[in-house]
């Protein structure tokens, strides 16, 4: 009977050291920050047309440290991959016929085997590639198009081809009602989905929109007609550089917070109606980390406690009504810049012109280390993750490792655009060496 007892207390301590042993790889896996990987819908169409090769990638970048998989079903031209009935179905690209398979469902599947979230995400307010006249905007709604004001006068952005992203108005109900239907089937259909990342949620630019319908929503909140449109927002005048700049009108700011209120309603509703579906699901969303001029897409991804009118003179004190940093669950922003310290930046003095952006910007935001600081200030206590572009690093692979470092340790977590840039330049031992070098991977 003694015997017994000992032998049952020798095995007790033997499971609960086991538990305690669990607890702690558990707390330290709590403590590891997220690193996302992302794929591509377009460039990475043909390579993963096999589910052999989304086991493969799948596996290498669980080898290296990564948490996520970031999987794009919505690319630009609007159409999807996965099935349903709310939107045309991507199967072919540039002639390359993708044999017919459950591909997110399979990401997900084999993801969660290897111990990696899957998330979902969806290019939002866009539906037409400009480059290959392609997409919803060029089949079956062109109404949808985003109305462009330039310095030649008022356009269908699709005129406009030296832009690959034929942008929506993110006030047409139409649109919008499309959209949301489309998401609340994708998370009906995948239940074991972690979590929706969107993306281009904004306006395509300080040119956008332009419309009837935009200056009659304008008109309808600000409780007055708008005497000259779009003059009183702004107009276009030509410098003595031969460039051309804006020139504010008297409206400029409240147009500004307009547009704002619009992203940040259209965020509301979707948390609200996904979490519905899955309270479960992981609500984030990407944006460009350059807030200084993030103001020309209509988006404020800034704590709602953070006053912008205080700092930069195109808020007004109602903008910061609209910041909605509090609704996301996990926040990607693109800390797209090659110099990556202070000490670096205050060398080379880079002018940085992003996509989105009138015209170029300098200072410390533009720069890794600058960026992450900056962002602290403006989030206040939430959480952000920065996000890094591979091919800009093609002539100087060294400091694609840095970047990754730099971002796993002055934000909190990081992501890499694309696998894509990964494989074609077999920077692998690159993206091996930063996240060692940042903590990831042990």
């Amino acid at each position: 009977m003694r015997r017994i007892s000992l032998l049952f207390l020798v095995s007790l301590c033997i499971l609960l050291l086991g538990s305690c042993k669990g607890s702690v790889t558990s707390a330290s896996e709590k403590k590891m920050k997220p690193a996302l990987m992302w794929f591509d819908a377009e460039a990475n169409f043909a390579r993963l047309s096999n589910p052999d090769s989304i086991d493969y990638y799948l596996t290498k970048i669980k080898s290296l440290g990564f948490t996520h998989a970031i999987v794009d079903v919505r690319p630009i031209t609007g159409e999807v991959l996965f099935e349903t009935e709310l939107a045309p179905k991507m199967c072919e690209w540039k002639g390359y016929e993708r044999k017919d398979f459950d591909f997110l469902g399979h990401f997900i599947k084999k993801g969660h085997e290897l111990g990696l979230q899957v998330y979902a995400s969806l290019n939002v307010f866009v539906a037409g590639h400009n480059f290959f006249d392609r997409g919803q905007v060029y089949s079956d709604h062109p109404e949808w198009a985003s109305v462009v004001y330039t310095p030649k006068g008022m356009t269908s952005i699709t005129n406009e081809k030296q832009k690959y992203s034929a942008m929506v108005n993110p006030v047409d109900d139409d649109f919008r009602t499309h959209i949301l239907q489309v998401l609340k089937d994708l998370v009906k259909r995948y239940p074991d989905l972690d979590g929706l990342m969107l993306d281009r949620v904004r306006y395509d630019g300080i040119t956008a929109d332009f419309s009837d319908l935009s200056r009659q929503k304008f008109e309808t909140y600000l409780g007055k007609k708008v005497e000259h449109f779009p003059e009183d927002i702004f107009e276009w005048k030509l410098n003595g550089d031969k460039m051309y700049r804006i020139v504010r009108g008297k409206l400029f700011n409240q147009w500004i917070e307009w547009r704002a209120k619009n992203i940040y309603d259209f965020m509301a509703l979707v948390r609200k109606e996904v979490k519905a579906l899955n309270p479960n699901l992981f609500f984030g969303t990407y944006t460009g980390a350059w807030y200084p001029s993030y103001y020309e897409v209509g988006v404020n991804f800034a704590s709602c406690q953070y006053d912008p009118s205080k700092d930069y003179d195109w808020a007004t004190p109602v903008y910061k009504n609209y910041g909605y940093a509090e609704l996301i669950d996990l926040y990607v922003t693109g800390n797209y810049y090659t110099d990556i310290t202070i000490e670096e930046y205050k060398k080379t003095n880079h002018s940085v012109w992003n996509e989105t952006d009138s015209e170029a910007q300098s200072g410390t935001w533009y720069c890794v280390e600058g960026s992450c600081q900056h962002l602290r200030h403006i989030l206040k206590d939430n959480k952000f993750i920065g996000g890094i572009l591979v091919d800009q690093f093609y002539d100087n692979p060294s400091k694609l490792s840095a970047t990754i470092e730099m971002n796993l340790k002055a934000s909190d977590g990081l992501m890499v655009f694309d696998i894509v840039h990964v494989i074609e330049k077999n920077l692998w031992k690159e993206v091996e060496a930063g996240m060692r070098a940042g903590g990831a991977l042990k």
